[in-house]
């Protein structure tokens, strides 16, 4: 009855606000559970235990990284991706940040920007309609320079202040429209090395202090200059990912802008690199102006653009190579002080052409002075970054279209004109060295073929076997800028006046720095010589990433080897030979490899000697199946004989690391490494505790500034463990660790250091001359070698060499040695890049043995392992260090060789 009555009450029109409130509680109760389910957005400070951008604080890379699991955990609107491990062994991702419909569908995005990046086979038609269907994918990171600290500060804000105010209408607009691939930092490494030191130093007087240390495992600084060679771990991971992913912009921060503005932002100074797409250059430009735009709306006040020194000349930036492959990459400039210690600036400090304030038409709104904070540095990036998103919000399919024309463009145009191919024969002084070229071109996407039959073309017989470089592909603009010769435009100052320095290098061309024959074709290739190449290495299908974030590392090693990447695997050397007969093989320093056959050797418990006759090696002592297995691996060429004439090779190598930080110190370090052979690294502890006769053959010096191996970091401006250089006591020892029999090996500037402090009778004949009268920049000039001596064999008559700041030697009275390498005595040796004051060089000495007391010093005026790209040089480097002991009491060097002037030209 109760429950009838209750029915019957219930069917009366009141049931209907009881029915109205369960729906209430039941939506209620739904939108509570659905709010517990996606879990409040977690603040910055939360993780870190401090205000990102607070002033005295740096978040670590580990710190960083906590904090995007905690985003991806907390959001839909943010995806972790692995992508591998740096060179210390940090695991690394990127974060993917868009609204949740996108990233829904990203396998969709990536294969439409996929597609558009490579455009064989589209129509123009079929490449508009997939432009309005794609969404941009934005590369913005936190830097590569570790000291350069805001840039890996504002990712962190970034990422926040974006899933934060996902609501907002502009910034809804924009996880609406792009994809960001946000990377905490491009060097995770550096930014923990940066951040543990700073907090040791925080509130000491050393607070400010530069780190002791590259903050890269191998090259610090220049880790941004190692784009095209590939060589660091770092930057085959972030050209594999964006191959796999193939961006639409690319974004890097830095912090140097130039006192007192506040940020740098494109367009960039003259000039630029020489193969820039038109199209993509314009888009660079326009976002530069944008993000200019935004700084000024928002009241920041400080931005400039070009004619302050930051060009694009040299296509090793990791950050503008990609305008190459189509890309519209860039980086800007953040004011910086020092760390995240606050400063504070007044007038007194301003150059004269700024303490007027004056209005400059692209430097609208001078910045006044006062405080600036890392906080303030990470707001103007913000807005840099959130303009370059706007951008691409806005002109969505213009970028991918234009990504989609820019590569099209490249296809047609060099279908029309020269070069049409380039061809590298197999046969080479070193026959290994083509696919050490070809497997680094084939990483960034260019494709590479190689002739299935003996064809005749251009005038010249080409074997079967010869590889082929087709240039009627997206990436042609790339593949010319790499191996055409350079002509570094002849800008002054003023009329008359100096050369404006380029930024960084004017010439690096890599046949030359390979010593490869590589041959143009200045004819359109025949039917018969097209059906003959066949492609062997991988095409944009072959890259393929795991989006797992919890992906195992092993996945990812495999496929940032160039041996063993899909993309790279089939360019193979030709394998290695060992012929004759005997117990002795005679390997040719001629080949790089020769030098990892040798360091495997010694640690086998095998001989190696040098002989002087053949100007070869000599291995005994290994097993000839062992020592078959090595040629083979290593495509080196061996000949067993029973002649076992020759010197005792086998050298106790140290190498000075001094504590400024020599990044050429870094470089050489990498190349010993990757030859095998065995050294120490020495600090000023060891130099001036003398003996080193007792514990070393060989010291090694890189190129560095004299003062700074001699000085060193002053006293007060480091702790004092890291004060100070080698002084008079150093030079003194070094002196003596030579006159006992010691070998001082220094390269490029270091020589200027030995030639001082070791009183040697040696002049460096450029020092002191005026820009005006004599300027190479960093370019490849050509050298006369006598390879009859050690230190030269292998080199051809005449070589390829980078020079950089490097000394040009003339003997004085007293000289007791041989000339190594020399200049011609009259003509221009510049082979590429930018030189004036040919005179300056003629008949003067590149490479001298010195002879001191019992010793040697060996100065070198060039750089023969720079940034690990001269390839061709390597051995002068390795001859060098093998250069020892009773090898260098011999006699050697041709009577004939040093015909030179000792008297500097006037």
């Amino acid at each position: 009855m109760q429950t009838r009555r209750y029915q019957n009450w219930c069917s009366q029109s009141s049931c209907l606000y009881f029915s109205r409130v369960g729906l209430w509680l039941f939506l209620s109760l739904t939108s509570a559970l659905t709010f517990a389910q996606q879990k409040a957005l977690p603040k910055p400070e939360e993780t870190l235990g401090f205000s990102v951008g607070a002033d005295f604080k740096l978040a670590t890379y580990e710190q960083s990284l906590a904090y995007f699991k905690k985003l991806d955990d907390a959001s839909d609107m943010i995806k972790l991706v692995y992508v591998g491990e740096t060179s210390e062994g940090r695991p690394w991702y990127f974060a993917l940040i868009s609204a949740k419909k996108n990233l829904d569908n990203i396998d969709k995005y990536r294969a439409i920007a996929q597609r558009l990046a490579h455009p064989a086979g589209l129509t123009d038609e079929e490449a508009k309609k997939l432009s309005l269907e794609g969404k941009p994918l934005v590369h913005i990171d936190g830097g590569l320079h570790a000291s350069e600290v805001a840039g890996a500060q504002h990712t962190i804000s970034l990422a926040y202040d974006m899933l934060s105010k996902a609501d907002d209408p502009k910034m809804k607009n924009i996880l609406d429209n792009v994809i960001l691939l946000l990377w905490p930092s491009l060097n995770p490494d550096g930014q923990t090395m940066i951040g543990d030191w700073y907090k040791s130093n925080v509130g000491t007087p050393y607070e400010v202090a530069p780190p002791p240390f590259l903050y890269q495992k191998y090259v610090g600084h220049d880790n941004n200059r190692d784009a095209y060679m590939l060589n660091m771990i770092e930057s085959r991971v972030v050209a594999r990912t964006w191959r796999e992913w193939e961006p639409n912009i690319i974004f890097v921060h830095h912090q140097t802008s130039p006192f007192p503005t506040r940020i740098w932002l494109p367009p960039f100074a003259e000039p630029i690199a020489s193969q820039t797409p038109p199209i993509i250059a314009r888009e660079v430009n326009m976002i530069g102006m944008a993000m200019a735009q935004a700084l000024e709306s928002n009241g920041q006040k400080g931005a400039t653009h070009m004619g302050t020194g930051f060009d694009a000349w040299y296509p090793g930036y990791i950050d503008y190579m990609p305008v190459l492959q189509n890309i519209p990459a860039f980086w800007t400039e953040t004011a910086l002080y020092n760390y995240a210690t606050p400063h504070f600036y007044t007038v007194r400090d301003f150059p004269k052409d700024k303490n007027e304030f004056r209005v400059e038409s692209l430097y609208s709104s001078p910045w006044p002075g006062g405080w600036w904070r890392i906080s303030d540095a990470m707001a103007y990036m913000e807005t840099a970054s959130l303009a370059t998103l706007d951008y691409a919000a806005k002109y969505s399919d213009v970028l991918l279209y234009n990504r989609y024309q820019s590569g099209r463009n490249t296809i047609k145009k060099y279908e029309q004109e020269p070069p049409y191919a380039y061809f590298i024969p197999q046969k080479q002084r070193d026959p290994a060295r083509p696919a050490e070229l070809l497997r680094r071109l084939a990483f960034h996407g260019i494709r590479i073929g190689q002739l299935t039959k003996d064809v005749s073309f251009d005038g010249r017989n080409y074997p079967k076997g010869t590889w082929v470089i087709p240039m009627n592909q997206e990436y042609g603009e790339l593949t010319k800028q790499l191996l055409d010769v350079q002509a570094y435009p002849d800008l002054r100052e003023f009329p008359g006046g100096p050369p404006e320095q380029p930024y960084d290098a004017a010439g690096w061309t890599l046949p030359l720095q390979f010593e490869l024959n590589v041959i143009p074709a200045i004819t359109p290739l025949p039917v018969e010589v097209k059906s003959a190449i066949q492609m062997v290495s991988g095409t944009p299908k072959d890259w393929k990433t795991d989006d797992k974030k919890d992906a195992n590392p092993a996945d990812f090693v495999t496929g940032i080897g160039f041996d063993t990447n899909p993309v790279s695997a089939g360019i193979k050397a030709p394998e290695g030979r060992l012929t004759g007969t005997g117990t002795v093989a005679l390997v040719n320093p001629a080949e790089n490899n020769t030098f990892k056959l040798i360091s495997r050797s010694l640690k086998a418990g095998g001989s190696v000697k040098y002989n002087k006759d053949a100007q070869k090696y000599a291995i005994s002592g290994v097993g000839k199946a062992t020592l078959d297995t090595w040629i083979k691996d290593l495509g080196v060429t061996a000949e067993l004989t029973t002649n076992t004439a020759g010197t005792m090779v086998k050298p106790r190598i140290a190498v000075y690391k001094p504590w400024t930080a020599s990044m050429d110190e870094g470089w050489t370090h990498w190349v010993l490494e990757q030859f095998e052979m065995p050294f120490v690294n020495i600090t000023n502890t060891d130099v001036l505790a003398g003996d080193l006769s007792d514990r070393f053959d060989v010291i090694l010096i890189a190129s560095d500034r004299p003062r700074n191996i001699k000085d060193g970091f002053a006293k007060g401006l480091v702790p004092p463990a890291y004060e100070g250089g080698l002084g008079e006591l150093g030079a003194s020892n070094l002196s003596n660790f030579v006159s006992q029999g010691g070998t001082l090996v220094c390269l490029n500037a270091s020589s200027d250091y030995a030639i001082e402090a070791l009183h040697l009778p040696v002049k460096n004949v450029v020092a002191g001359v005026n820009s005006k009268d004599f300027f190479t920049g960093g370019s490849i000039l050509e050298i006369e070698t006598d390879a009859t001596h050690p230190v030269m064999a292998g080199m051809p008559a005449k070589a390829a060499v980078f020079v950089e700041g490097s000394p040009v030697f003339a003997t004085l009275d007293g000289f007791r040695g041989q000339a190594l390498a020399k200049f011609a005595l009259s003509g221009s040796p510049l082979r590429s890049g930018y030189l004036l004051g040919e005179k300056y060089l003629h008949g003067y000495a590149a490479s001298l043995d010195v002879q001191h007391g019992k010793g040697h010093v060996i100065l070198h005026g060039f750089r023969p392992q720079w940034r690990g790209q001269p390839l061709g040089t390597y051995r002068v480097l390795l001859n060098s260090l093998l250069y020892s002991g009773d090898v260098a009491k011999g006699k050697y060097g041709s009577a004939e060789f040093w015909k030179t002037p000792v008297t500097p030209v006037k």
